[in-house]
C-alpha cells in the first residue's frame, strides 16, 4: 500500500521535533479475541486499540516483513473512515469507532496482511504510539526425510527399498557411457595406429633413398674425372 500523505507529515514531526514523542498515554493494539494466538487463511481477523482519547482519532498502520510501514485507516472520534487514497470504503478492511475503542477488521487474511500491527494517535502536537501487536501464520515445521532402515511390528529389519533404485538407476546410467567410450575411443586408436605406420614407412623410405644417391666415388680432391684439354700444337 501507498503511504498517506497525513500519515508521513505525522512520522516526520516525531522524528524531527523534539519532545514530540509522550508517555501519559498508554496505547495497546491486540486481538479483540483474546484466546486467539494466529491468523486463519481466509478467515476474518479483528483487531482493537484502547486508551486512545475519544476526542482524538486513531491511525491504524502495519510493518511488514520488509520494514515497510503501511497506511491502513484513519478513524475519527465520530467513527468516520479515511483508507488510502481518501476513499471512504475498502474492500480489504473495515473500521470503526466503538466507545473508547477504535478496532480494525481485516476482511479476509492473506499473506499480504502479515505483519506488526500498530495503532497511533496525534493529541497536542503529540504522538502516542501502542505497542506491536503481531499477526503472522503460524510457522510449520516438516521432518527431515530419513533414509534408515524401516522396522516391523515383529522386530525384524528390512532395507529401504530406494536405496537399490539408486543403484540400478546408476548402472543404467553407466551403461551408455561405457558404449559411447568404446564408440569414440576405438576409432581414435585405430586412427593413431595408422599414423604411427605411416611414419614409420616414410622414415625408412628416406633412408633407403640416401643410401642410393651415397654409392657413387669421388675423386680425391672431390671434383669428377675430368680429361685435361690438350693444346694445339702449331707448325
Amino acid at each position: 500500500m501507498a503511504g498517506s500523505p497525513v500519515l508521513l507529515l505525522l512520522l516526520a514531526l516525531g522524528l524531527c521535533c523534539p519532545g514530540i514523542w509522550g508517555h501519559s498515554y498508554q496505547m495497546t493494539a491486540k486481538f479483540r479475541d483474546h484466546s486467539l494466538t494466529h491468523p486463519r487463511v481466509g478467515h476474518q481477523l479483528e483487531l482493537e486499540c484502547q486508551g486512545a482519547k475519544e476526542d482524538s482519532g486513531v491511525f491504524w498502520i502495519r510493518l511488514d516483513k520488509d520494514g515497510i510501514l503501511h497506511f491502513i485507516v484513519f478513524i475519527s472520534s465520530l467513527s468516520r473512515t479515511t483508507f488510502e487514497r481518501n476513499e471512504k470504503s475498502s474492500t480489504r478492511f473495515g473500521a470503526r469507532k466503538d466507545g473508547r475503542s477504535y478496532r480494525l477488521v481485516v476482511n479476509s487474511f492473506s499473506a499480504q496482511d502479515e505483519g506488526n500491527y500498530f495503532c497511533l494517535m496525534n493529541s497536542n502536537q503529540m504522538l502516542y504510539f501502542s505497542s506491536g501487536q503481531p499477526a503472522f501464520f503460524p510457522v510449520t515445521t516438516t521432518a527431515a526425510p530419513t533414509t534408515a532402515a524401516a522396522t516391523t511390528q515383529s522386530g525384524i529389519t528390512r532395507k529401504d527399498p530406494c536405496l537399490n533404485t539408486s543403484d540400478s538407476e546408476t548402472s543404467k546410467k553407466s551403461e551408455p557411457n561405457f558404449f559411447c567410450n568404446i564408440f569414440i575411443w576405438v576409432p581414435l586408436a585405430g586412427a593413431c595406429l595408422l599414423l604411427l605406420l605411416a611414419l614409420i614407412v616414410t622414415i625408412i623410405l628416406c633412408q633407403q633413398t640416401r643410401r642410393r644417391r651415397c654409392r657413387c666415388k669421388r675423386p680425391a680432391n672431390g671434383k669428377p674425372n675430368v680429361k685435361p684439354n690438350m693444346p694445339n700444337r702449331h707448325v
